[in-house]
């Protein structure tokens, strides 16, 4: 099996379009987890990326063993690495209204990022760290991904940000946090988009052992007078 591989480690053509085959599969497996949960840069995003980053690579072990200048194999690779920062720039977005706002997209730019490096990897003949980069990948971005939902529907502490109209009287508000079994334990005004608009940031800790953090969110949306309602 090895040896097998070894014969691929050249530049033959056989080489080039398994490599480019291998990049075009672990990009796909990335990109397929993204793109199910509807982000932006999803399947076809992750293999171009992966693809360049592997044709970039054989371009530098070309240029190392058939140029006549002296040229470092790394250097390309280098600019690629640096070069994605534009992709994962592109997927992360800043969501949410005046202080409520939060972060969107770290985790695909990351994983953008990654493939590229896969990419790399794979452009350079290293097809074993490649297929095992990929399998380690999946495993942290697929399977971590219910841990942290996991986490935040058992977490006793939430914040989120609201705003509701100024004939709305805040006990409104803590009455539907005692509904629900959660309790106030701080609370920040900010002042809404307009003005007759009040904001606040408020921090609630669970009180009850079934206490749900989506449906209290839920309940808050459908309240009268409470305009807008997101975790902060």
């Amino acid at each position: 099996m090895l040896y097998f591989l070894d014969t691929l480690r050249g530049l033959s053509i056989v080489s080039i379009f398994f490599r480019f085959l291998l990049a075009t599969a672990c990009g796909a497996v990335i990109g397929y987890e993204r793109g199910k949960r509807k982000h932006a840069a999803g399947l076809r995003t992750h293999i171009v990326v992966c693809i360049g980053a592997a044709s970039v690579m054989m371009l530098s072990q070309f240029l190392s063993v058939y140029s006549d200048s002296s040229t470092d194999p790394s250097r390309l690779g280098a600019q690629v690495i640096s070069g994605i920062g534009f992709l994962g720039a592109g997927s992360i977005i800043i969501t949410g209204h005046h202080r409520g706002q939060h972060i969107k997209g770290l985790t695909t730019a990351a994983g953008l990022w990654a493939s590229a490096c896969m990419g790399l990897v794979v452009g350079s003949g290293f097809y074993e760290a490649a297929v095992i980069m990929c399998a380690f990948l999946f495993a942290v971005i697929a399977t971590l991904n219910h841990l942290d939902a996991k986490y935040l529907k058992d977490s006793t502490v939430m914040r989120f940000y609201i705003e509701y109209t100024t004939e709305t009287p805040f006990s409104t508000i803590l009455a539907t946090l005692r509904e629900y079994e959660w309790h106030l334990s701080n609370l920040e005004y900010t002042g809404g988009n307009n003005a007759p608009i009040n904001g606040a940031i408020i921090d609630v800790q669970r009180s009850g052992r079934d206490s749900d953090r989506n449906a209290l969110l839920s309940a808050l949306r459908v309240t009268n007078g409470i305009l807008f309602v997101e975790d902060a």
